[in-house]
């Protein structure tokens, strides 16, 4: 034999294994079989410590009924604290998407935890007759319940980030909301003049919006606590000792401190994604939202000279390889390409959530990997655009308030005391002459004298109105 290598077997046939590393033949399987996305079960360190409190609850179980020796157990668990604890992460080496519904990340976590207790038990790597991957790790236990549940519980923890990414840039909205609270602005319809608000209003209403999406997104994490521990290969709980399915999901809520609970039908729990749907969906409509947001931006920093101009964006860099001067809005822009992608990873889940057979969806990989990938992504998105881009906006106020001023639309306020009709007429004049409304109205028609303009148009008037009709 080679030296430095290790001979280890599965039902296929026999493989070398570097004794450098802690998994085994059939996570070697898995490395030839799928180079898909180049993304390992490494980049997501929360999925390798929930599939670790996974197989410690089960061990702890099978420890207490009796069908695990309890010095194997001891070996396993010390082998889950040390993965809870962030070591040994370069050994999770699988891609994220590959075939089987997860049997390789199952394995993977299985054999690493194997060779970890080998060595706290005194004995080398690959000496699984005294503690098996599938015989020990494994015990009482399937890909079908470990994995979707493991997943479950990352998922559940990576909506807490999610959530810590939107509630600050709410935060960054209302201080901004606050600093612009008295910019008089136009306000606009179907890219057209409205009637007048405060710059502040516009920032409170994004800060109000994405708190939406907190509170919704928070309602459905709640769903995130359903397991079919012990359902092994498809709900019957072949193989696992009786009232292991209640001690294990005991355990796990008790070591995550999640309030995890048992699925009250184990067969369906097996198969279904509808949860996963329902967390995609929330975040669809978060980067949709967000997206929106970013378009605003866009507009309201459009020009500057022949644009909107109402709002200054941190210049990143420079905009152009041929235009001199130009500072192009990107950071908007890659928010928006973020969500674009999120958008259509939804789209993925939901295909993959209907296209499970019967007792097993055998699509959850991608339903993870899309996951994980639309979460991290906005959070670095959510972040870039708090960081680079909202804490650095200024006010044009100058800008905004003269655009008010000789905008039509400020007629809208004078239909309760001189009629849609006459109001349309004057707008009409305006339109066609360029004569401020003012002008039209008190200076030529004399349709209201300067004390009744002023009480009318008071800054306050305009962005809190009172109806006023004599």
């Amino acid at each position: 034999m080679k030296p430095n290598v290790r001979i280890e077997h599965d039902f296929l046939g026999e493989k070398e294994i570097p004794n450098t590393v802690y998994y085994g033949v059939q996570t070697l399987r898995a490395l030839e079989n799928f180079n898909i996305t180049g993304i390992t079960i490494a980049s997501e360190p929360l999925f390798i410590v929930a599939f670790a409190y996974v197989k410690k609850a089960a061990a702890m179980a099978n420890r207490d009924l009796g069908v695990l020796d309890k010095k194997l157990a001891e070996a396993i668990i010390f082998a889950c604290d040390e993965l809870i604890a962030g070591k040994y992460l370069d050994q999770f080496v699988t891609d994220l998407i590959q075939g089987g519904a997860g049997t390789s990340v199952n394995m993977n976590v299985n054999e690493v935890i194997a060779n970890i207790g080998l060595e706290y038990l005194g004995h080398k790597k690959g000496q699984y007759e005294f503690l098996h991957p599938n015989n020990h790790v494994n015990c009482s236990q399937s890909t079908n319940d470990t994995y979707p549940t493991a997943i479950m519980m990352a998922v559940h923890l990576k909506v807490d980030v999610y959530l810590q990414a939107l509630a600050d840039l709410k935060a960054a909205f209302l201080k901004k909301a606050e600093e612009f609270k008295n910019v008089l602005k136009m306000g606009r319809t179907q890219l057209q003049d409205a009637v007048p608000m405060t710059l502040g209003q516009e920032f409170h209403s994004f800060a109000t919006t994405i708190n939406d999406d907190i509170k919704h997104l928070a309602e459905v994490q709640e769903k995130l606590t359903e397991c079919n521990m012990g359902g092994t290969a498809i709900g019957t709980s072949i193989n696992a000792p009786k009232g292991y399915p209640q001690l294990c999901t005991k355990y796990l809520a008790q070591i995550t401190k999640l309030p995890i609970h048992l699925a009250p039908d184990l067969i369906e729990a097996s198969s279904d994604m509808g949860t996963y749907v329902l967390v995609s969906g929330m975040l669809k409509r978060s980067a949709v939202k967000i997206s929106k947001i970013c378009n605003d931006l866009r507009l309201l920093a459009s020009g500057p000279r022949a644009g909107l101009n109402e709002i200054k964006l941190p210049p990143m860099q420079p905009g152009s390889s041929i235009m001199p001067g130009k500072v192009n809005p990107v950071i908007p822009e890659v928010v928006n390409q973020t969500a674009f992608y999120v958008i259509g990873a939804d789209v993925t889940i939901t295909m993959a959530a209907e296209a499970g057979q019967l007792q097993l969806n055998v699509m959850e990989p991608v339903i993870a990997f899309s996951l994980f990938t639309s979460m991290n992504y906005m959070i670095n998105a959510i972040t870039t655009l708090r960081t680079k881009c909202v804490d650095g906006i200024v006010a044009n106020v100058e800008v905004c308030r003269e655009e008010v001023m000789r905008s039509i639309g400020i007629v809208t306020a004078l239909n309760p005391l001189l009629g849609y009709e006459t109001a349309a007429s004057i707008a009409k004049e305006a339109l066609a002459t360029g004569k401020s409304i003012h002008q039209i109205v008190v200076l030529e028609r004399k349709l209201l004298d300067q004390a009744k303009w002023d009480e009318i148009y008071t800054f306050e008037n305009m962005v809190h109105p009172v109806y006023i009709n004599k």
